[in-house]
């Protein structure tokens, strides 16, 4: 087989933090984590502030691109804020 009918390998995610993660586990960690009205306030957007629901969340947030990197963003935030508080408590 030459080089040009090999597949591409796929590219390493190894440093990527929400490689492997569903937009539901995101989610469901960032509701468990901060709470629907904290949440809410962080990100202002109805799916999180009026009847809000992991459910009604994800299909907002597939249909809208900008909302999932907020969402993405502050997972990223929320585990730095966790790294660092362990960090403190292992002093």
């Amino acid at each position: 087989m030459s080089d040009i009918e090999k597949p591409a390998e796929p590219i390493k995610q190894a440093r990527n933090p929400l490689h492997g993660l569903t937009l539901e586990a995101i989610v469901t960690a960032l509701a468990d984590h901060y709470g629907w009205e904290e949440l809410g306030q962080r990100i202002p957007v109805r799916c999180f502030n009026v009847d809000p629901s992991v459910g009604s969340s994800l299909r907002f947030l597939r249909k809208t691109p900008w909302a999932r990197e907020k969402v993405e963003g502050l997972y990223l935030f929320m585990l730095r804020e966790r790294s660092r508080a362990a960090g403190r408590q292992t002093r």
